[in-house]
C-alpha cells in the first residue's frame, strides 16, 4: 500500500495549535510562517511518498547485510539517501552558519513524521545525525565544528551515538570504554559498543561516531564519562578524507523489526587505538550526551506517531476493500466491506484518535522548543523550556506506547490476513516495538517525568499545564455546542485525576528522606509509567479539545466542512473512549501501589 502524507491534519496543527505565525515573529524565523510550512511540507511529502515509501517493504524483505566488516544496505537505500541529502532535508532545522536551512522545529517535526511513516528503517540514519549535530553545536570546540558540522548538516557524512556496551545498557555508570590522552591533544579510544544504529553502512562517505568513554584516571560512575568524536575515516586539515580509523564493525544484529537499519557492534582500538577528539570538557560526557538523547527522544516519539499513521492508513484501505458478513443493522442485505461493522469502526476510530492526538501534542511541543531556544524574552524562553522538557517524556513515552496499540489494532482489522507477512500489516507492528525500548525504555521516561520534571519543582510545571487545560474547559463550555460540552466534562475529570496524581508523586518524593523513605519511593515509582500514560493521555486529549474549538469556528464559517466535521467527531471519540480512562488510572496509581510490590520475590 502506498503512503499518503496527512498534510491537511499536519498543517491544521501547525497553524491552529502550534501557531506557526507566532513562531515566525521570533527573530531568525521571519520567513517561516504558514506559507513556508505548507510549501516545505508539500515538497517533503512528494519525496517521501515517491522515493522512500516504495523501499519500506523491500527493506523488510532484504535487510542490510554484513560481510567481512562491510555493511551493504537494502537495494535502493544508497540512491535514496543521495537524493535525501541533495534535497537539503538533513539540514532542514539546522543553522544557516553550517549550511542548514534554519527552519523551526515546528516545521521540521512534521517532516520527520513523514520520513518515518514512509520508511522508518531509512529514517533512523538522519535521526542519529541530527543528534550528533545538536551535541556538536552545543558542546563542540570551534575546531570540531569547522571540521564536522557542515558535512553532517549537508548529509555528506552521517553521525551515530555510542552509549551502550555489553555490560552497560541503561546503566551508563558501567561504561568501560577507555580513552588515553595523546601528546597532540587527541585521545586513543578502546572498547566495544553495541546496538549502534547505522554504525556501519555504505550510504555516506564518512561516519562520525560520538562515543562515551572514560579518560585514564577518571572518577568511577557517571561522573567520569567523557564524550569523543571518532570518525570512521580520518579527516585532513584540508577536509579531505585520509586513512581508515581503528574502529570496525564486527557484526550487525538480526532483529524483530526495522530490519533494513543496520544495528552494529563496533570494536574500537584493536590495532593500537582509534583516534578520538574530546567534545567539551573531560568528565562531562553524560551531560553532552543528554543533548543528543533529548533530541532523539522527541524524534522517537515522532516515529511512534509516524508508524501509527502508516498502520491506520493501511487498515482503512483494507477495511474498505475486505467484504465479510452483513451489517448488524440490516442496512445492506448482503456481505459488505468490514468498515460497515461497528467494532471495526471502533478500532479505526481508536487508531485515528490516538494518532491525531499525539501529533497535535508533538506539534505544540515543537513550537515550545522553538520559543525556548530563540525567543528574545528570557521569561518566555524559560516558561517554554519548562513546558517542552515536561513534554519530552510524554511525546516519547505515550506516543510510542500508543503506537504499539495502534499497530496491533491494524493487524486485528486485517484479521487472519494481518498475521500473514505478505499483507504488510505485521511489519508496522514489529517495527513499532523497538520504539518503547531505545533512547530509554518507557520506565526510564517515566523516571525522568517523576524525578526531574515533577518532584524537582514540587509539581509546579505540571500544575501550570493543568491550569491551562482548565481554561480550555471554560472555553468549551462557553462555546456551548453539545460536542464541546461533552468533551469539557471528560477533560475536567481527566485533569482532576492528573492533579491528584501530581500531588501524590510530588508529596511522595518529598517524604522520601524521612523514616518511610523506601515505602514512599516504591509507592511513587510503582505508578510512574501509569502516571506518564495518564499525563500523555490528558495532554493529547487537551490538544484535540483545542482542535474541536477551532473546527467548530471554521465549520460555522463554512470552511472545509468535511475535514472539520471529522475533526470534531475524532475529538469527541477521544474524550469518550480514551480520556475517560484517566480517573481509573488515577485510582490504580494512588491506591494500587501496595499490590505492585507486595508479592515476595521468591513467589514470582
Amino acid at each position: 500500500m502506498s503512503y499518503k502524507a496527512p498534510l491537511k491534519d499536519m498543517l491544521f496543527d501547525i497553524k491552529h495549535l502550534a501557531d506557526i505565525d507566532a513562531v515566525a515573529q521570533i527573530p531568525g524565523f521571519e520567513e517561516a510562517g504558514f506559507g513556508t510550512a505548507q510549501a516545505v511540507l508539500e515538497e517533503c511529502a512528494k519525496f517521501n511518498e515517491g522515493v522512500l515509501s516504495p523501499l519500506n517493504w523491500e527493506g523488510d524483505k532484504n535487510p542490510s547485510i554484513w560481510k567481512d566488516g562491510v555493511v551493504t544496505t537494502t537495494p535502493g537505500f544508497k540512491e535514496a539517501y543521495k537524493q535525501y541529502a541533495e534535497g537539503g532535508w538533513q539540514g532542514l532545522q539546522h543553522p544557516l552558519d553550517f549550511g542548514g536551512q534554519g527552519l523551526p522545529k515546528t516545521i521540521g517535526a512534521a517532516c520527520g513524521e513523514m520520513l518515518n511513516s514512509a520508511n522508518m528503517s531509512f529514517a533512523l540514519c538522519p535521526l542519529l545525525s541530527d543528534g550528533a549535530i545538536e551535541a556538536l553545536l552545543t558542546a563542540g570546540s570551534d575546531e570540531l565544528k569547522a571540521v564536522y558540522l557542515e558535512k553532517l548538516v549537508s548529509g555528506q557524512w552521517t553521525g551515530t551515538m555510542n552509549l551502550t556496551e555489553p555490560q552497560a545498557g541503561s546503566d551508563l555508570a558501567m561504561v568501560r570504554s577507555r580513552a588515553e590522552p595523546q601528546p597532540d591533544g587527541s585521545y586513543k579510544v578502546f572498547g566495544t559498543k553495541i546496538f549502534i544504529t547505522y554504525g556501519e553502512h555504505d550510504m555516506a562517505e564518512n561516519i562520525v561516531h560520538l562515543v562515551l568513554a572514560r579518560v585514564t584516571g577518571a572518577p568511577e560512575g557517571v561522573k567520569g564519562i567523557s564524550l569523543f568524536v571518532v570518525p570512521k575515516f580520518m579527516v585532513g586539515k584540508d577536509g579531505a578524507l585520509g586513512a581508515r580509523n581503528d574502529v570496525h564493525c564486527v557484526s550487525i544484529e538480526h532483529k524483530m523489526g526495522i530490519k533494513a537499519s543496520p544495528t552494529a557492534v563496533l570494536q574500537y582500538g584493536d590495532k593500537g587505538g582509534a583516534v578520538g577528539y574530546i567534545v567539551g570538557q573531560e568528565n562531562r560526557g553524560l551531560e553532552y550526551m543528554f543533548i543528543m538523547m533529548n533530541s532523539a527522544r522527541y524524534a522517537v516519539g515522532m516515529q511512534g506517531i509516524a508508524i501509527a499513521e502508516r498502520a491506520y492508513q493501511k487498515a482503512v484501505t483494507f477495511a474498505k476493500d475486505r467484504v465479510q458478513s452483513r451489517p448488524v443493522d440490516g442496512s445492506i442485505n448482503a456481505s459488505a466491506p468490514i468498515i460497515h461493522h461497528p467494532d471495526v469502526k471502533r478500532m479505526l476510530m481508536t487508531m485515528r484518535a490516538y494518532t491525531e492526538g499525539c501529533r497535535a501534542m508533538a506539534s505544540v511541543a515543537a513550537a515550545a522548543y522553538d520559543a525556548s531556544h530563540h525567543h528574545p524574552d528570557a521569561d518566555v524562553r524559560k516558561q517554554n523550556q519548562a513546558f517542552y522538557e515536561y513534554m519530552v517524556p510524554l511525546v516519547k513515552g505515550y506516543s510510542t506506547e500508543m503506537s504499539l496499540e495502534v499497530t496491533s489494532l491494524g493487524v486485528q482489522v486485517h484479521g487472519g490476513m494481518g498475521f500473514i507477512e505478505e499483507t504488510g500489516a505485521a511489519q508496522y507492528y514489529r517495527d513499532a516495538k523497538i520504539l518503547t525500548i531505545y533512547e530509554g525504555t518507557t520506565a526510564i521516561q517515566a523516571n525522568d517525568l517523576v524525578g526531574r520534571k515533577t518532584a524537582r519543582d514540587g509539581g509546579q510545571t505540571a500544575k501550570g499545564i493543568a491550569a491551562q487545560i482548565e481554561k480550555t474547559e471554560a472555553a468549551l463550555i462557553m462555546q456551548g455546542g453539545a460536542a464541546a460540552k461533552a468533551v469539557a466534562k471528560r477533560l475536567k475529570a481527566a485533569r482532576e485525576a492528573f492533579v491528584d496524581v501530581v500531588e501524590f508523586v510530588a508529596g511522595g518524593l518529598a517524604k522520601a528522606p524521612e523514616g518511610s523513605a523506601k515505602a514512599s519511593l516504591n509507592a511513587v515509582f510503582a505508578g510512574s509509567v501509569p502516571y506518564l500514560m495518564l499525563a500523555g493521555n490528558l495532554v493529547a486529549g487537551w490538544q484535540l479539545a483545542r482542535s474541536l474549538l477551532v473546527a467548530e469556528e471554521e465549520l460555522a464559517a463554512g470552511k472545509d466542512v468535511d475535514f472539520m466535521k471529522a475533526k470534531i467527531i475524532t475529538a469527541v471519540f477521544y474524550a469518550d473512549h480514551l480520556l475517560s480512562k484517566a480517573p481509573g488510572m488515577r485510582d490504580s496509581i494512588i491506591d494500587g501501589a501496595e499490590s505492585v510490590t507486595a508479592l515476595a520475590l521468591d513467589a514470582f
